[in-house]
Order: C-alpha cells, then sequence, then structure tokens
C-alpha cells in the first residue's frame, strides 16, 4: 500500500513546488483535481490532452519525485437538473476519463451526483426518508430516469479506456451508502465503485471498517480517501445526521471533519488499513485534510505522522506458521 495525498490542499502553490513539498514528508501518490468542487490547480486538463509536450513534461515532473498518480478527481453534480450546471459537469468528466486513460492513471473520482425530482426542477432533491410515500416516488424516478441510464453510459465509456471510476459516498448524493453504491453497481457494471471515505460513513452511522468488508467483497472499492470526523453527542442529540448547521460553526454542529487520529485513535485506523488489506484493496491511501482547527500543514503533517505507522508495506508472500 502507498501514502498519498489529495493535492487541492496545495492549490496555491505551484505545481513543482507542491511535489517537492509533498515528497519531502514521505507521500509515495498524489490525487490530482482536473476541475468541479476540487478545481485543477495542478491538472490542465484541456492543456493536457492537446498538448503531447505539456503532457511529458507533466509526467516526468512526477516521475522525478518518485510519484504516481492515484486518481484523477473531478468532483461535480452531473445529474444537477439544471443543464448550465450539469453539461459543464459531463464534459469534465468526459474529458478526466479520456485524460486517466492517456496517463495510465486507473481511477477517476466524482459523485454520483442528484437529480432533481422531475425533468423541469430547478435544484437537486436528495430524498432521506420512506415516508410520506412522495419521496419513494422521487427516488424511484431518480434512479430509473437518471441515475442508472447514465452512470450506465459512463460506465461503458470508462472501460472503453481501461479506466475505472470512484464514487465518492457523500450526503446530499444520490450514492451515499454501501447499499446504493452496490445497487448503482450492479445496474450499471464493474468499472463503478467506491472512493470510500471513513469520514462520511461515521457520521451516518455507518462502521467504516464494516463498509470496507461490504464493499470489498465486491471488489466494488477503487479508491481510499484518509479523513477522520468526531461526533458532537449533544449537537448530535439536537440536530441530527442531517445536520444543516453551517461548517464554519464547528461549535454547533452534530459533526466535523478532523485530521487522521483526532477522530478517532490509532487502533481505529490500523484496523481499517489491515481491512482494507484483508478484502484485497493495495493501493493508495490518500490523505485529504478538511479540519477546520488545524492549519493546512499541520493538518496535513499529523495526518502522515499518524499514518505512516499504521500502513501495510509488504505483503506475506508464504504462510509459514500454516
Amino acid at each position: 500500500m502507498k501514502l498519498g495525498v489529495f493535492t487541492v490542499l496545495f492549490s496555491d502553490q505551484p505545481f513543482a513546488d507542491m511535489l517537492d513539498y509533498v515528497s519531502s514528508k514521505g507521500i509515495e501518490a498524489v490525487e490530482l483535481g482536473t476541475g468541479g468542487y476540487p478545481g485543477d490547480a495542478h491538472c490542465n486538463v484541456d492543456e493536457l490532452l492537446n498538448n503531447d509536450r505539456a503532457l511529458q513534461t507533466f509526467q516526468r515532473q512526477i516521475s522525478e519525485h518518485n510519484l504516481t498518480i492515484s486518481a484523477l478527481s473531478c468532483h461535480a453534480n452531473a445529474l444537477h437538473p439544471r443543464k448550465e450546471i450539469a453539461e459543464p459537469a459531463i464534459d469534465l468528466l468526459d474529458k478526466t476519463i479520456r485524460l486517466a486513460s492517456k496517463l495510465g492513471v486507473s481511477v477517476v473520482n466524482t459523485f454520483s451526483g442528484c437529480p432533481g425530482d422531475h425533468e423541469h426542477a430547478l435544484y437537486p432533491n436528495w430524498p432521506v426518508t420512506p415516508w410520506p410515500h412522495d419521496f419513494q416516488d422521487i427516488l424511484k424516478w431518480q434512479w430509473e430516469e437518471k441515475l442508472i441510464p447514465f452512470w450506465k453510459e459512463k460506465n461503458n465509456f470508462a472501460e472503453e479506456h481501461n479506466v475505472k471510476i470512484g464514487l465518492e459516498l457523500h450526503g446530499g448524493f444520490s450514492v451515499h451508502t454501501p447499499a446504493n453504491m452496490l445497487r448503482l453497481r450492479d445496474a450499471c457494471g464493474d468499472a463503478i465503485g467506491a472512493n470510500l471515505d471513513p469520514s462520511h460513513m461515521w457520521w451516518q452511522g455507518i462502521d467504516p471498517i464494516e463498509a470496507i468488508k461490504i464493499l470489498g467483497r465486491e471488489q466494488a472499492i477503487h479508491h481510499f480517501h484518509a479523513k477522520d470526523a468526531i461526533i458532537d453527542q449533544p449537537n448530535m442529540n439536537r440536530n441530527g445526521v442531517t445536520d444543516m448547521t453551517d461548517y464554519a460553526d464547528m461549535k454547533s454542529r452534530a459533526w466535523y471533519f478532523r485530521t487522521v487520529g483526532f477522530g478517532h485513535d490509532t487502533k481505529t485506523w490500523a484496523d481499517i488499513v489491515s481491512t482494507l488489506r484483508l478484502m484485497g484493496y493495495d493501493d493508495v491511501v490518500s490523505i485529504e485534510h478538511e479540519d477546520g482547527l488545524m492549519s493546512i500543514d499541520e493538518g496535513f503533517t499529523k495526518a502522515v505522522e499518524n499514518l505512516k505507522p499504521v500502513m501495510v508495506k509488504e505483503s506475506v508472500q508464504e504462510m509459514w506458521w500454516a
């Protein structure tokens, strides 16, 4: 397994400076944003697709730092009901898949998207309760008319380019649990899988270790984010898991993100890494830092320090004791 980082943290740094910094910390892989919510500070998809010299320079700079690319990420809502939002997201996803193929990168990360509740809706509609039955009707329409047709097409497009799609299980989007991840995969194809982030499991009340087992048995983990979270139980009692309190108002929130080791202890993270390995994931653990109590440098550095001791670097070749 390799330790990586989602470089959106360092969007204010030039590409070469970012590579110098993360490699100096012992990072072995980078996850690069190509647009959408992560931005494209370090990976301009149009330039790299259309300029072979720029592509070669880009690849050389990464290899000179002894780094690999774990994924290209273009998180956005390609199923947004407004075309002016959805169409650029779809175009970006297609370009990112093409670029990943050209670079030999195996995974493109994004969100599943969330449609509206009818053809002329203006905003996404995220049903989270089975009753009143209106919500079931909305959910049925979203999956049958939007999610499955769209992702079946993208699954086939990704397969044609020898790329996998990692959907981040994230609240506010249609795929946010292991169950609806596997539902979409079953309907659309095996190129669709999870970019699993344990922080989004914890706040939904899902044990990330069990989520790894559920998805791992189906070989449905395509990428993994390392981010922690903490539950503030008094605020949870007040606001519930679907807390709409602004992320900046941390004192009032039911849950909030922490850097690795500051929401859950080292043993929990050792169990997460070991379970990933148990279920056949032997790829990159990519640090994502969104801790409102620490600077980027401190939060990233502590995540590296806390993950390095629990990373599994060498697989057993032979069980000499059995």
